[in-house]
């Protein structure tokens, strides 16, 4: 029988929820600390070869700003529909905005099942978007993923990661899907995450992606690598990301919480 996440990696989910109406997947969730309000809910995606407990440093980051996070745990061969359903089974009445996230093809599979949930997302969180071609044939693969040494030796002694898996061209229906909620025209905010030095997938890719949807915010991580929401800069792109959220709470059009600006002679 397989080891559940908690079992194999020492994961501290909290109480799980069905992830699927069919009882298909099982996310890992982290929740704020007893007595504070929810600011929001975040549900990811997690990408080739990876599992929930993979996200374990990132969804206690953003519970101890008070968001909840599920990551899911739904089989690459699901269609957004059923990713759709995934999402419904852990959204229905969580705390607002919900936000839909993926990383890798996680972000191909949040972005085709946007559309499809039966409450809308208030926004999208696409990190290290994909391209459509396997990169393939890497001798170290971890160096690929992340130069953060702690999240590399998780990965390294993980028995629910599946090295290799990112080496696998993304299947041509997700593409297909992804392109198709693309040519629909989401009017979602979103923030695109993507490393400057990501050997899998050019930024060029992120930038493209964020120059399709009309109300998209672009960051690009310094000397990031692919898993940009596990890498060595972590923290500042978890800082990010809760800005980003806290602006969503409020109104996606109003300015930066914070704008950081050079010193001026007086």
């Amino acid at each position: 029988m397989r080891a559940s996440v908690a079992e194999a990696t020492g994961d501290p989910v909290h109480p799980r929820v069905s992830a699927q109406p069919d009882g298909g997947g099982t996310p890992g969730s982290w929740y704020p600390a007893a007595g504070l309000a929810h600011r929001g809910t975040v549900v990811l995606l997690p990408g080739r070869g990876e599992h929930p407990g993979v996200y374990e440093r990132f969804g206690r980051r953003l519970a101890a700003d008070a968001y909840v996070v599920h990551v899911l745990d739904v089989p690459e061969d699901r269609d957004a529909g059923a990713v759709a359903a995934a999402v419904d089974a852990v959204g229905a009445g969580a705390a607002e905005p919900l936000v839909l996230a993926g990383s890798d093809t996680g972000a191909l599979r949040a972005l085709a099942a946007a559309g499809r949930t039966a409450v809308p997302p208030a926004g999208l969180l696409l990190a290290g978007v994909p391209q459509p071609e396997a990169a393939g044939g890497w001798d170290d693969e971890l160096s690929v993923r992340t130069a953060c040494p702690t999240h590399r030796g998780r990965l390294d002694g993980d028995p629910l990661f599946v090295p290799g898996a990112l080496s696998s061209p993304v299947p041509a229906a997700l593409s297909d899907a992804a392109e198709a909620a693309l040519a629909a025209g989401p009017a979602l905010p979103a923030l695109v995450l993507h490393g400057a030095a990501d050997p899998v997938s050019a930024p060029a890719t992120g930038r493209a992606l964020a120059s399709r949807l009309p109300a998209a915010t672009l960051a690009t991580v310094t000397d990031g690598r692919h898993d940009v929401l596990n890498d060595i800069q972590h923290r500042s792109v978890a800082a990010l990301v809760v800005q980003w959220l806290e602006r969503l709470r409020l109104s996606p059009s109003l300015p930066p919480v914070l704008t950081v600006e050079p010193p001026r002679p007086e």
